[in-house]
């Protein structure tokens, strides 16, 4: 009888170690890599009709669905989106025009109410891994983001190449290109300034979100957008895998973070690796040296199992270090915190950095949350 229960522990050890083998073995092919970093196969919304706004709780033309080519020829789906006050003053005229995905955005009503109004604000929403424009949480987030304006805010948010009903493959330089060409189509064909664009990104959208800011950032004139939110934001994609676990269980390269030269070479079969911590303190040190003011907002969920809360310390850790002469520790960044900081109650804490403001706020709801902010004056 013993021998039996050995004999079967023994057959599920090796089965559960082959099997790991063979995981790790896919891991290094980059047709494996797409799917498991970008997960864009999986859409989430096979039974809903992405044309049809109503299915994901918007009012009747409250979401313009349209396409747009990016740069290299993919064909990119995106979601215009009005907020509610502003639907309200123009109902009747919405409910008018014909629904459905439109061959030419710019003769809508929608359209012309960002594109003609000075005052417009205009939020750019890079979403994260899987999914797509419409899938889970993402409809009421959208509606969720006008809490500030709700008759001037304009959402603008896509699926990448390879996700949704975009074409092409998904790759760090491809949604790169897409995301500039969508900024690029928001301040030329749109006539939205940077100074009237926030950029929001979640989970791989921080990472997208983070990029072309230090891309635009660089450019001859700078672009300076009017913020980035951060929620969910993680260093770069090897870092990411020595603490990612699928559905908080399963690792992927975990069990190797503890033996460096093992995991970093492990690491040289990541195809795109997204170096989040890098691009962010290139991006404060470019409109440092420009002298141009900027805001950074990264948002974290304090038992997030997917991109623990370290992650985000770690990228603004970075983005802080970048703006000081000779760079700070992170021991230091807390300890400088934690020295200046200033109670304001239920809303968090605040604290000041030389020159710099910062904040730290917590709320709860279901979970708790936490908000890093690093602004010029």
């Amino acid at each position: 009888m013993a021998n039996l229960v050995l004999k079967s522990v023994f057959i599920t050890v090796a089965a559960l170690v082959a099997s790991y083998a063979i995981l790790l073995g896919l891991l290094t092919t980059t047709w494996f890599q797409v799917h498991v970093v970008y997960l864009h196969k999986i859409q989430m919304t096979w039974f809903k009709d992405l044309d049809i706004s109503e299915a994901f709780g918007f009012l009747h033309n409250q979401a313009t669905p349209f396409s747009i080519n990016s740069s290299d020829g993919e064909t990119l789906y995106a979601w215009h989106i009005l907020l509610v006050e502003l639907y309200r003053k123009n109902e009747l005229a919405l409910l008018a025009e014909s629904t459905g995905l439109v061959m030419d955005i710019t003769t809508r009503l929608a359209f012309k109410l960002l594109s003609h109004d000075p005052d417009a604000l205009l939020i750019l929403h890079m979403h994260g891994a899987a999914g797509t424009v419409g899938s889970g949480y993402r409809a009421p987030n959208y509606r969720a983001l006008s809490a500030g304006k709700p008759d001037k805010i304009h959402v603008l948010t896509f699926d990448y190449r390879g996700f949704g009903r975009s074409s092409g493959t998904p790759s760090e330089r491809g949604i790169l290109l897409d995301a500039i060409f969508v900024v690029d189509w928001a301040t030329k064909v749109v006539g939205i300034p940077p100074s009237r664009i926030l950029i929001f990104g979640q989970s791989l959208g921080t990472a997208v979100t983070i990029a072309i800011s230090e891309h635009f950032a660089s450019q001859s004139p700078p672009a300076v957008f009017a913020g980035a939110v951060l929620v969910a934001s993680f260093v770069d994609v090897a870092t990411l895998m020595s603490t990612y676990r699928v559905a908080g269980v399963i690792p992927l390269l975990s069990p190797f973070a503890r033996f460096p030269s093992l995991f970093n070479y492990l690491g040289t079969f990541i195809r795109d690796k997204w170096l989040s911590k890098d691009r962010i303190a290139k991006h404060t040190q470019i409109n440092e040296a420009n002298g141009n003011n900027y805001r950074l907002t990264l948002i974290y969920a304090e038992d997030d199992y997917d991109i623990p809360r370290h992650h985000t310390q770690t990228v603004f850790w970075h983005a802080v270090s970048a703006t000081i002469s000779g760079g700070i520790s992170y021991d230091e960044l807390e300890e400088k915190r934690r020295k200046s900081k200033t109670d304001l109650g239920a809303a968090g804490l605040s604290w000041s950095g030389g020159q710099k403001t910062a904040s730290l706020g917590k709320r709860y709801s279901n979970q708790a949350c936490t908000t890093l902010s690093w602004a010029t004056p």
